[in-house]
């Protein structure tokens, strides 16, 4: 009860009345059943608006860490993940990343909408970063349909009246959800756990969310490029630099691997 409170009382009204938020391709979304929505991932208000932007229910996996933080921020993170029904995945053992697998599988067959963000993280510097293949095998193991989603937010172009309204609107945005036409992977049946399948499905749906999106694709685990800043100090571009092998080796690589 507490989701839709949130959607249609609390949370849903403000954030239409104030960034207008613009909603492509929703009809892609299956009425019912089960279905995975992958998106990319630019800022925390993604968790908000996609789902908004839907009638059905969306459920997430979302880092443990948003279910017990202290302070009011980490308050505010306890309400609404844990309130909103969204499921807890501990991120800090070995068995972690087969946990979060099973978990999803086990929406899934419940019939749900499973949300997903293939980059495992947000995005360092607003591109594209390499899916994570987790998503292949939920699809793999349950059939269930992907559908690629990209989230936007452009300038807002048309200033809100008033001097607060111009002050406050050089921070606002217009927030754009784009869905693409599922994608069906039954021609894989059966091949569950073939690593270049997996991989082969996972760069499928991350050019399809390239191509709603319109970023910049970078064949580098986001999560390795973050790490990577925060232990060097270097930016974004430079870590990625770093990280992306040598354009020989590129060379050698599967076409499903090489981006």
């Amino acid at each position: 009860m507490f989701y839709w409170f949130l959607k249609y009382v609390a949370v849903g009204p403000v954030a239409k009345l104030v960034f207008r938020p613009r909603v492509e391709g929703m009809g892609h979304v299956p009425a019912r059943g089960a279905a995975i929505i992958a998106s990319n991932h630019l800022s925390a208000a993604d968790w908000v608006f996609m789902p908004l932007s839907l009638r059905r229910r969306v459920t997430f996996l979302a880092k443990a860490e948003y279910f017990t933080g202290t302070g009011p921020k980490g308050v505010a993170q306890r309400v609404f993940f844990g309130g909103s029904g969204q499921v807890p995945i501990d991120r800090t053992n070995a068995s972690a990343a087969e946990d979060a697998i099973r978990t999803g599988i086990r929406i899934l067959t419940q019939g749900k909408l499973l949300g997903i963000y293939p980059e495992g993280t947000r995005s360092p510097d607003g591109r594209l970063f390499r899916g994570k293949t987790g998503i292949a095998r939920m699809t793999l193991e349950t059939g269930a349909p992907v559908v690629p989603v990209a989230m936007l937010y452009e300038p807002r172009r048309v200033p809100l009246p008033g001097a607060l309204g111009r002050r406050l609107g050089k921070h606002l945005v217009r927030v754009v959800v784009r869905f693409g036409e599922p994608l069906d992977f039954s021609r894989y049946a059966g091949l569950s756990g073939d690593r270049f399948v997996e991989r082969s499905i996972t760069d499928e749906v991350m050019y399809e969310i390239m191509e709603l999106s319109g970023q910049e694709y970078v064949d580098v685990y986001g999560a390795k490029v973050k790490k990577s800043m925060d232990t060097t100090g270097v930016s974004a571009t430079e870590a990625v630099s770093r990280l992306q092998p040598p354009a020989h080796e590129v060379d050698r690589l599967p076409d499903s691997l090489a981006g």
